[in-house]
């Protein structure tokens, strides 16, 4: 395997010579980069810089980096404007993730499906059958006496010394 690396790093260095060798030098022409002639205003870039190419924009950035080459207090407040929102505006990497209102949409989606889930729950407590007969006061209580009668868990249940819980009796429930 080193064998095969050893001779492909040549082969690769010949084939890269031969090919840039052989292919004609050309002269730089005026139309390979066509800059616009109209430089783009600085004055409102906030609202234009969507709307700008990746070429124009290059330009105003570029534009604005020999501006701020000079002196500081001798920019304009619409350079100065520019200048901050191509560094840090909310374009490229900094463009928010959620558009404007997406919080109140999400409120109101949330808002809706816990009225929605309280709904349900309502319809299914008025349609659901009555509790069972095991579930009133009076059965757990007979369930409590059958319970010490016959001595369930004697060592830490219901009828354990010193036992101070309810035993079968849940939740006062109707």
């Amino acid at each position: 395997m080193q064998a095969v690396r050893l001779i492909h790093t040549p082969l690769n260095t010949l084939r890269h010579s031969f090919w840039t060798s052989s292919l004609p030098v050309r002269a730089a022409s005026a139309t390979a980069y066509v800059q616009n002639a109209s430089a783009v205003p600085l004055s409102n870039v906030e609202a234009q810089w969507s709307r700008l190419s990746s070429n124009e924009q290059l330009e105003v950035h570029s534009q604005l980096g020999n501006l701020q080459k000079k002196d500081w207090k001798s920019l304009s407040t619409d350079e100065k404007k520019a200048a901050y929102y191509v560094a840090f505006g909310p374009h490229g990497p900094r463009t928010p993730s959620n558009p404007p209102g997406t919080a109140t949409k999400v409120f109101l989606g949330t808002m809706a499906m816990i009225g929605i889930s309280s709904a349900l729950f309502w319809i299914s407590r008025t349609v659901a059958p009555p509790n069972p007969k095991t579930m009133t006061r009076e059965w757990q209580e007979a369930t409590n006496k059958i319970a010490l009668e016959r001595r369930q868990d004697p060592i830490s249940g219901i009828a354990s010394e010193g036992y101070k819980g309810q035993g079968h009796i849940q939740a006062n429930r109707k």
